[in-house]
């Protein structure tokens, strides 16, 4: 068996919260589905994170060139907005934006009204590895709500199980 498919098949293996990044400026508003986001420091100038992006994703150049995004972590009952924000679903009115509610954050990236958490971010550092964009954002603002996260693991989408 190949390297590369017995990588994938162990990633696949590992658990991740659910994410939608998003971004808006002078390179237009672009968004996408991402389960590969993380913490990288609380500690510094202001706490960073790291979100990972296909170079060929509709999302990843409009972000670099605008310089800021917004991550937003899903609450487990808006899978179908991570399957419009992935492409999997058609997109309301053919626009992904129309999927949830979204305002203005100080970065100027879109953030969801009803994400369970919202980090707007200004792109601090990115480097091309691969097929990928690895971005390092710096925290500007944090959101929080109550709520459990929209997991992905083992190729499907997963909840939480209660004890």
């Amino acid at each position: 068996m190949a390297i590369r498919t017995q990588f994938l098949d162990a990633m696949s293996m590992l658990v991740s919260s659910v994410s939608i990044v998003t971004t808006d400026g002078s390179a237009g508003r672009a968004g996408a589905t991402v389960s590969a986001m993380t913490s990288v420091s609380a500690d510094g100038e202001a706490p960073t994170v790291l979100v990972c992006l296909h170079h060929d994703s509709s999302a990843a150049k409009p972000l670099l060139e605008n310089g800021c995004f917004s991550i937003n972590v899903l609450d487990e009952h808006q899978q179908d907005i991570a399957n419009i924000f992935a492409s999997r679903h058609p997109a309301p009115n053919g626009d992904k934006f129309d999927a949830t509610v979204f305002h203005k954050g100080p970065s100027g990236a879109p953030r969801m009204v009803d994400a369970l958490v919202s980090f707007d971010c200004e792109v601090k550092s990115h480097e091309q590895i691969g097929t990928h964009y690895v971005i390092i954002g710096r925290v500007a603002q944090v959101d929080t709500k109550t709520g459990t996260p929209l997991l992905y693991g083992n190729r499907s989408y997963r909840r939480v199980a209660e004890d």
